[in-house]
Formats: C-alpha cells, sequence, structure tokens
C-alpha cells in the first residue's frame, strides 16, 4: 500500500542524507525516482539537494504555485521524494496525500517540524495530520541532550529572537537545540556549547 510519509527533525539530523540514501536505494535496483526540493532554499545552488556530508544532486524546484500530480512525472515511477517539506503548502500536502492514495504512489517527505521560534510552519502541521507513516530523525544539542528544536543566529553568532519565519541559511544561521536551551536567557550558554548565545 501506498503511503505519505513525513521524516522530520531539527537541523542537522541528516534530513537531505537520509532522501539520498533512498533515492539511491531505489535506482541501485532499476527503479525510477523524482526529487523535488523547496525553490526558496538555493544554498547549494536551485534544484540541488544537498547533504552536509557533502552529496548532492539535482531536482525539481517546488513554489506555492506548484500543484502536484502524476501524470506531469512520466510512467514508471516507483516514488516521489521531497527536501525541505517544511515549505509546502496545506494544498500541497492534501495534493500528495491524495496522490499516494489514490494514484499508489509512495511519497516521502524529509523537513523541519518548527522553525526557530518555536511555531511550527504550515507545509509540517499538514503533514503531521495527514501522514500516514510518522519518524521523528534524531540529532543531539550542544548540551549533550536530544535536539527537537531550531535556534536562529545573527552575523555575530548571537541570538535572535524575532525576525520573518523564512530566512534562508545554514550551519552558520541556526543550531539544532534542546527544548531546555531553546528558552535559556541570551547570557546563559548551553553546556558543552560556549558562547552560543553570547
Amino acid at each position: 500500500m501506498s503511503k505519505l510519509f513525513f521524516r522530520y527533525a531539527a537541523m542537522n539530523a541528516g534530513k537531505s542524507t537520509a532522501l539520498l540514501q533512498v533515492a539511491h536505494n531505489y535506482e541501485e535496483r532499476g527503479m525510477k525516482v523524482a526529487l523535488y526540493t523547496a525553490a526558496l532554499d538555493d544554498r547549494s545552488g536551485p534544484g540541488i539537494v544537498a547533504s552536509r556530508l557533502g552529496l548532492s544532486r539535482r531536482a525539481f524546484t517546488f513554489g506555492t504555485d506548484t500543484v502536484f500530480r502524476r501524470a506531469p512525472l512520466g510512467p514508471g515511477l516507483a516514488c516521489l521524494l521531497i527536501d525541505e517539506a517544511q515549505f509546502l503548502t496545506p494544498e500541497q500536502v492534501r495534493q500528495l496525500h491524495r496522490m499516494a492514495h489514490l494514484e499508489r504512489l509512495p511519497v516521502m517527505c524529509w523537513g523541519l517540524r518548527s522553525d526557530f521560534r518555536g511555531e511550527p510552519f504550515p507545509g509540517s502541521v499538514a503533514l503531521l495530520t495527514l501522514a500516514d507513516d510518522l519518524e521523528e530523525m534524531k540529532t543531539i544539542c550542544g548540551c549533550g541532550r536530544k535536539a527537537t528544536m531550531n535556534i536562529r543566529l545573527d552575523g555575530s553568532g548571537r541570538r535572535v529572537r524575532e525576525g520573518a519565519q523564512v530566512e534562508i541559511g545554514g550551519n552558520e544561521r541556526y543550531r539544532s537545540v534542546c527544548p531546555a536551551c531553546l528558552y535559556r536567557d541570551d547570557a546563559e550558554p548551553a553546556a558543552g556549547s560556549p558562547g552560543l548565545f553570547s
């Protein structure tokens, strides 16, 4: 049975690496996959899914106006893989859910659950609601606890608490943290990560 899958985690948990591994596994068995990533995330170049381990490959891009349907993807498709799924709209998530169940195409999505303020992304809320299979991927905070949240840093490494929900950046702009470190005061560094909030 085809399903809609959502693999979520904080930053640096290996989401893109896992997506690239799944694509490799399908293709190694002679199966066709289609990869998508958010058009607004061009850190590695437009239409590139890239892992912090150095793996990368080209992908289609989606924006808020993208309509997901199986027919344009061509015949023989075995699986649809989507990176940066937090940027999907709720309607796009519903399209993917329909595609999995009515067109029998497995759809696997990887993304963040919440932003740097601990607020949910609309696409992630829809995925948490509609996905048939949910999996939390794990990473660790600088203090050694399980990281489930993200924080944003400015150019000087100081914690940013306000601003637009979406501001693209990588390790220089974001850190994955545990809930305790999310709520620390700026002056109070997390254990094991001196200067993180200084």
